[in-house]
């Protein structure tokens, strides 16, 4: 697209007087690429072609909001997506896409703590794998058009899950469900194809308990009759929603979760909604 690309004091640099089109392909789909690129591609001159793009709905929420401001977007949701540039865009009011992961996270907490769990403002269509392997695990599942009711009050069922790009099972369920198999009744194995190094929670869980053992891309997980809490620390967005749920989760003592931070990215006053539900969960410090 014509950009010069360096590395400088360790920052990545990239200038361009103006962007242009161009034809990419992307060795694996990538959401953030894809994003990226539509964005790059939108007042870049001529057209851009992404080939094997991500088909998530952030990257088609992404792509109504720019062509609602005037950008040229076609094949958003598909493996190809065509970008015409053009010199300007327009402002607009844009109500962001519900949080699918948040969602799901609060499905796989009904199935670790037990209960009934209404999960209001969330759209089940993006949800479709998640929901058939919670719904293979025992939990029980009702849908509406803007709700998902998750209920559980058996022990969890072990369920084999492999992650792949969307519409498959989304890699940032993969440690909240990993959670889930280390209480279940059986042996699972969660195979992971999207991001390397994507078990840093399994030490974490192994703390309190856990049966995890890891090989490669692949944790089988011994599901165990109960978790103890244990003073952790969380290494990424999604370990520490893991860790949360394995809290919830715990028979006996007390989980302490440092670093937490990573988890106030994605989750907007996790503590308060999962109090609001019963559990008894608090911030320590400032």
């Amino acid at each position: 697209m014509g950009a010069t690309v360096y590395l400088e004091h360790g920052y990545v640099v990239a200038r361009a007087d103006r962007l242009k089109g161009a034809e990419i392909v992307f060795e694996a789909p990538t959401v953030t690429g894809t994003e990226n690129l539509i964005m790059a591609g939108v007042l870049a001159e001529g057209e851009t072609v992404l080939l094997n793009a991500a088909r998530e709905p952030e990257v088609v929420d992404l792509a109504e909001m720019l062509s609602a401001m005037g950008a040229g977007i076609t094949g958003a949701g598909t493996d190809e997506i065509r970008i015409k540039g053009v010199n300007s865009l327009n402002p607009v009011t844009h109500e962001v896409m519900p949080d699918r992961i948040e969602a799901g996270t609060y499905i796989a907490a009904a199935g670790i703590a037990g209960g009934d769990v209404t999960i209001r403002n969330c759209v089940p269509g993006h949800l479709k794998a998640v929901i058939d392997r919670m719904e293979k695990v025992g939990i029980r599942i009702e849908t509406g058009q803007n709700w998902i009711r998750a209920a559980c009050d058996d022990r969890i069922r072990a369920v084999d899950v492999m992650t792949a790009p969307y519409p498959g099972f989304p890699t940032d369920m993969q440690a909240q469900f990993m959670a889930l198999m280390a209480l279940s009744e059986g042996q699972s194995t969660v195979t992971e194809t999207i991001f390397e190094r994507r078990f840093m929670h399994v030490p974490e869980l192994c703390r309190m308990g856990a049966d995890i053992t890891v090989s490669g891309r692949k944790a089988v997980v011994k599901g165990v009759p109960s978790l103890s809490g244990a003073p952790l620390m969380a290494t990424d967005l999604r370990a520490s929603a893991s860790l949360v749920l394995a809290g919830l989760g715990a028979q006996e003592g007390v989980t302490e979760i440092s670093r937490v931070y990573h988890l106030d990215r994605g989750y907007e006053k996790l503590d308060r909604k999962l109090e609001g539900l019963g559990a008894r969960i608090w911030r320590t410090g400032g």
